[in-house]
């Protein structure tokens, strides 16, 4: 709207500071959802359109957090379709206070398909360990069940000021270098 509008680019601040405020939790999980399929449709516009929320599949018996669909033409997210199976682009929001393990990594690499992509986002308040959760995610991708890039609030954060500092950068290096420790 704001290319439509010839207005301002959109300010991410606001988000950020109901972000930080937002308490964990599974009683605010569709707040933490919310702000960050927010700030991501802003971030990634226009490589990454068209979020759907609580997109369902295999006739609802599993649900996906938030889907893009990856229409880059540039940057990361079109190298990416280059290389890798990833016409949707997979969102899992956890909105806990403490790290997300094995479980939730099977649970993004179960939304995975040949058709729909193998790519994912695990967005998570905290990682405490985070050479423990890279872990997780290269052996999810060694084992060819797609490729899934964890990232926290402070990950978010890093978005946030890259985004503001250059918004028309969409080679968003902070997530290549995550996806050159994914597949070394």
């Amino acid at each position: 709207l704001c290319e439509v509008e010839d207005s301002g680019l959109p300010d991410l601040e606001p988000l950020m500071g109901e972000l930080k405020a937002l308490a964990t939790g599974r009683d605010t999980a569709t707040e933490y959802e919310d702000i960050i399929e927010k700030i991501l449709s802003v971030i990634f516009y226009p490589a990454l359109c068209n979020p759907k929320k609580q997109h369902n599949i295999h006739a609802g018996r599993k649900r996906i957090d938030i889907t893009y669909t990856n229409e880059s033409k540039s940057g990361f997210f079109y190298w990416l379709s280059m290389h890798y199976p990833c016409p949707l682009i997979f969102v899992e929001c956890k909105n806990y206070g403490k790290d997300a393990g094995n479980p939730e990594i099977d649970q993004l690499a179960g939304r995975f398909s040949p058709s729909r992509g193998q790519v994912g986002l695990l967005i998570c308040r905290t990682i405490e360990n985070k050479n423990l959760m890279y872990q997780r995610c290269i052996d999810t991708a060694k084992d060819q069940r797609g490729y899934i890039l964890a990232l926290d609030d402070e990950d978010m954060i890093a978005l946030v000021d890259a985004y503001e500092s250059d918004s028309e950068d969409q080679d968003f290096k902070q997530l290549m270098a995550l996806w050159n420790k994914l597949i070394e």
